[in-house]
């Protein structure tokens, strides 16, 4: 088994910023520590766009810390890609003796089932003071490889190898690896502003605050149950879901709001065809009150254009009405098949499929408006007697559900 003893980490949009750069990699680092928690003892480093990672005592990886790394790099935001491999001094000879004994090792494996196997060398050099270019250094690497195997065995492959073998040299050190695997890109999360996301049981709101979090806002979380109308259930699945997408960033809190005594006064008091509509009107109202409180810079939503009848165009003009805090809606213009197989992506599809009732289908209309116009949604509100009384009553008795680290 070959020994690793550095993981090299690669930025994309981080290193388009400019005189701020420092902010965003400072979060990225930070994320990176907390991700990586279970591997003790390491040490990062930032050299000239690059991350590194390495034991302080510089030992090798082990198996078990490899699989863990694997495991938690895909949900370090701002990564672009990694490379678990080997650094050591930038010696030519020493550059060759690696390449051409670890690249034995993966391509004779690969050997055991098939009679030939591909491969290609990539050389990224930024020490200009090395003796050989890129080009030069990649001829010569290209060489240790295939020492060790015949012209049947190995083939050139600079497309699609079967074994690819990269090597970067700088001034302090060499580094060679055989895979480059992707992260998720974006930002680091808590490098934009912290924001506050409705959350309920369903495919959507998952996926747009997963999305939110990958233009770097650390999120605190709302939702709204309607007990007893509403089982325990659909807390539980609440529960459930903030607890994946908190493994992308430190763990937000998550607020159970009881919406139940608002429901009641719509019904006894308010238009039938508007309930949905005033439902999420308090929501938002409840929603910014509490953002408010925690600092929150904005609200965050999982509707679509047109999903269901509150999300057409007007409706969705009269709920941000009730509102002066900014309402995020990343998931505004996307099919409903594309949001599926994101929530595929971040393992919440199976718990946001299962049916249990929300605080939405409490009361629900049997044909709810589509359209509806701010003065007449207010002229409903003006039914209820006390209304902000009733809000501030509802938003004393919201509990929290705190995350464990």
């Amino acid at each position: 088994m070959i020994e690793f003893n550095t993981i090299l980490c690669r930025y994309g949009e981080i290193g388009l910023k400019g005189n701020n750069r420092s902010v965003f990699e400072k979060s990225f680092t930070r994320n990176m520590k907390s991700l990586l928690r279970d591997v003790q003892d390491l040490r990062i480093t930032r050299i000239r766009g690059r991350v590194w990672i390495k034991h302080k005592d510089e030992s090798c990886f082990t198996k078990e810390e490899c699989e863990t790394v694997k495991k938690q790099m895909p949900k370090l935001f701002g990564l672009e890609s990694y490379s678990i491999g080997i650094m050591f001094e930038p010696e030519m000879g020493k550059i060759y003796d690696i390449v051409k004994e670890t690249s034995k090792s993966f391509i004779s494996e690969k050997l055991e089932n098939k009679s030939s196997v591909s491969f290609a060398i990539r050389v990224r050099r930024s020490n200009k003071a090395f003796p050989l270019t890129s080009k030069e250094a990649e001829i010569e690497l290209a060489e240790a490889v295939s020492s060790n195997f015949t012209e049947e065995e190995l083939t050139v492959n600079l497309d699609k190898p079967e074994v690819f073998v990269g090597c970067e040299i700088r001034n302090e050190f060499a580094f060679v690896y055989y895979d480059k695997l992707s992260g998720p890109g974006g930002l680091p999360t808590g490098s934009n502003s912290p924001v506050l996301s409705l959350i309920s049981g369903g495919i959507d709101s998952p996926v747009a605050a997963y999305m939110t979090m990958k233009r770097g806002c650390a999120l605190d979380f709302i939702t709204f149950h309607s007990s007893p109308y509403t089982p325990q259930e659909s807390i539980d699945k609440v529960v459930d879901l903030v607890e994946i997408i908190n493994q992308y960033q430190r763990r937000g809190k998550l607020f159970l709001c009881n919406l139940a005594p608002f429901q009641k006064l719509v019904r006894d008091n308010c238009s039938e065809r508007f309930r949905t509509i005033l439902y999420r009107r308090a929501m938002m109202r409840i929603s910014e009150k509490v953002a408010l409180k925690i600092k929150r810079k904005a609200l965050l939503t999982g509707e679509a254009i047109g999903q269901v009848a509150s999300q057409t165009i007007d409706n969705m003009n009269v709920i941000d009405n009730s509102t002066d805090m900014l309402i995020l809606r990343p998931l505004l213009g996307m099919d409903k098949l594309d949001i599926i197989d994101i929530s595929y992506k971040i393992e919440t599809f199976e718990i946001s499929k299962l049916q249990v009732p929300d605080s939405c289908t409490v009361f629900a209309p049997a044909s709810p408006a589509t359209t509806s116009k701010i003065y007449r949604l207010e002229e409903e509100e003006a039914k209820i007697e006390n209304y902000d009384t009733v809000l501030d009553e509802i938003i004393e008795n919201i509990e929290i559900h705190k995350y464990q680290e």
